[in-house]
């Protein structure tokens, strides 16, 4: 019986591939099953995966639109035409904003920005586009990271002879594009290009690529900061991009990125996915959610080093403030659930109340979701129009349900994962009844369980260092490819479990010839079944653990299963 009842999917091994990829590439047959495990069936795939190369980026000319916006930045350039770069008040849009506008410098145009205010304008183009542009004197109005589903203000703009060039990442709401003169989204079918999965400032990338004529390597810190944070598939040309990104990364080449990773307690680190997911995306977030965007902004383009630490400390103070408001809205709202939530009727959870702050609400419905393991829809109630924020689980693709339920919404968007709605407050009642009738057709009870994707089941014996070591070549982890995850059955607790600091767990396991350490990250309410049991089973990632300068085996344990 497991801790918490997740389901194992444990992949079924191939030894034949493991044996050819090994040999033809000089690795442990653990990290060929692994690679196995990610899809890739040919030794040329499997090199190309674990050694990344700009070279491999596909021709951002693959775009079909390219040309067109390409020359449409020219001719503003060649007639000294005003631009401007429209983006989003996230880690993706406003990464995106600050290499456009670096990238367009580099060719000698002066761009302005727009960034909406999160509370005050909300995501999008909005409907003050046109008087802003106007007042501007625009020609050029470029979006990143947004635009597809702005159909009535690309109107708008294209009748008032303002060229409109959209960079975006996210779905068409339905299959009419808007009036645009260049649309360069891979979403699109109409795009033609080969890989769908980046992010919007991916997606500003491939602009600027085609812009200059290089790959901007130097560029990719601020890419690969975007692409981890948006939580897109870290696969294909994401892998590329956040590998070597995340290289740019450590070099701390950009005073504001050096700035952030000193005020963070980074400094010094080998800076990885986890940290941009954890320490430093949320930080750059955090300006947006709490006031205006363009303090992180202004992080990433500053200048001078006093000046890159001020907008650091005031992007921390920020982060501080935001997870003060994010902790009583988590209080609140599993106080709301108990009162409110009965979980056979109730497959997503819809949840608000008033004065819950609209910038925090995505991170509280993404920690009830990881939670209770349901969809989640937090909504900050207002008189008339409120705001909402929803999170999904593995097999509810939620931009679906929310198009299914249309009709009681004001507008939404986003995508599979993650959401945003407009909702008159007389509707909140009709919609909870409504998409919870759409996830009784969809979802099964077994869709409710939490699972876990095994990668191999393996004896502690299995462990040298130089293997655990080898799987840093998978790096860098995240959605699409997973941290590797191992199953070893049988093993006997040795010695009694501590209780460390956050009710973390440190014990000793043996399989009667090798005993190692494990820890086990908030799983202290697990200590009586683990003493009390007469063996176990582990799920784990394997870490080397050095003491006093001595190198031996971690597990760094994920579930377990009590026989």
């Amino acid at each position: 019986m497991s801790s918490n009842h997740k389901i194992l999917n444990i992949s079924r091994p191939d030894l034949t591939l493991q044996e050819d990829f090994a040999k033809e590439l000089g690795i442990s047959k653990i990290t060929a099953q692994l690679l196995i495990n990610r899809g890739i069936r040919t030794a040329a795939d499997a090199e190309k995966f674990l050694n990344v190369k700009l070279e491999h980026l596909h021709d951002p000319y693959q775009f079909r639109d390219m040309p067109r916006a390409i020359e449409l930045i020219q001719k503003a350039k060649l007639n000294k035409d005003k631009v401007m770069i429209f983006g989003d008040y996230d880690v993706d849009g406003i990464t995106a904003i600050a290499l456009l506008k670096n990238t367009l410098a580099k060719i000698g145009i002066d761009a302005l920005h727009y960034l909406p205010h999160r509370i005050k304008e909300g995501y999008g183009l909005n409907k003050n586009i046109l008087q802003i542009a106007k007042q501007k004197k625009i020609k050029l109005l470029i979006t990143v990271d947004c635009g597809i589903n702005s159909h009535a203000q690309v109107k708008e703009l294209r009748r008032h002879n303002i060229e409109v060039i959209i960079t975006d990442h996210h779905e068409p709401l339905n299959c009419e594009l808007p009036a645009a003169s260049a649309i360069i989204n891979p979403k699109i079918k109409e795009a033609q290009y080969k890989y769908r999965d980046l992010a919007g400032v991916g997606v500003a990338y491939k602009l600027c690529q085609a812009l200059t004529g290089v790959t901007l390597a130097e560029e990719l810190d601020l890419v690969s900061l975007g692409t981890i944070a948006d939580v897109v598939p870290l696969t294909g040309e994401n892998r590329i991009i956040s590998k070597i990104g995340l290289q740019q990364l450590c070099l701390a080449r950009r005073l504001g990125l050096k700035a952030l990773i000193e005020e963070s307690g980074l400094k010094n680190r080998e800076i990885n996915s986890t940290f941009v997911s954890y320490i430093l995306g949320p930080r750059i977030n955090a300006s947006g959610r709490m006031d205006t965007a363009e303090i992180s902004l202004d992080l990433l383009l500053s200048k001078t080093e006093s000046q890159a630490k001020d907008f650091a400390q005031v992007v921390e103070a920020h982060n501080r403030q935001r997870q003060k408001i994010e902790d009583k809205i988590l209080e609140e709202a599993l106080a709301l659930i108990e009162k409110e939530v009965n979980f056979k009727e109730h497959k997503v959870i819809v949840i608000g109340q008033e004065g819950w702050h609209q910038g925090v609400l995505g991170i509280v419905a993404a920690k009830l979701a990881d939670r209770f393991y349901r969809p989640v829809i937090a909504i900050s109630v207002s008189p008339h129009l409120c705001k909402g924020s929803c999170r999904s689980i593995k097999n509810f693709h939620l931009f679906q349900a929310l198009l299914a339920c249309r009709e009681f919404l004001e507008t939404f968007g986003g995508h599979a994962h993650a959401a945003g709605i407009v909702i008159n407050r007389n509707k909140i009642e009709e919609f909870k009844k409504s998409i919870n009738r759409f996830a009784h057709e969809k979802l099964l009870l077994e869709d409710l369980i939490p699972s876990l994707d095994v990668d191999m089941e393996v004896g502690l014996a299995d462990w040298v260092e130089a293997e655990i070591r080898e799987l840093q070549r998978l790096e860098p982890y995240g959605s699409g490819n997973h941290e590797p995850l191992f199953y070893t059955r049988n093993l006997k607790l040795k010695g009694q479990p501590q209780t460390l600091s956050k009710s973390t767990l440190k014990f000793w396991v043996t399989d009667g010839s090798i005993t190692c350490e494990a820890i086990a990250f908030r799983m202290e309410s697990l200590k009586e079944s683990l003493i009390q049991a007469e063996a176990i089973d582990l799920v784990y990632t394997p870490r080397i653990d050095n003491w006093q300068g001595e190198n031996s085996l971690l597990l760094e344990v994920k579930d377990i299963f009590f026989r």
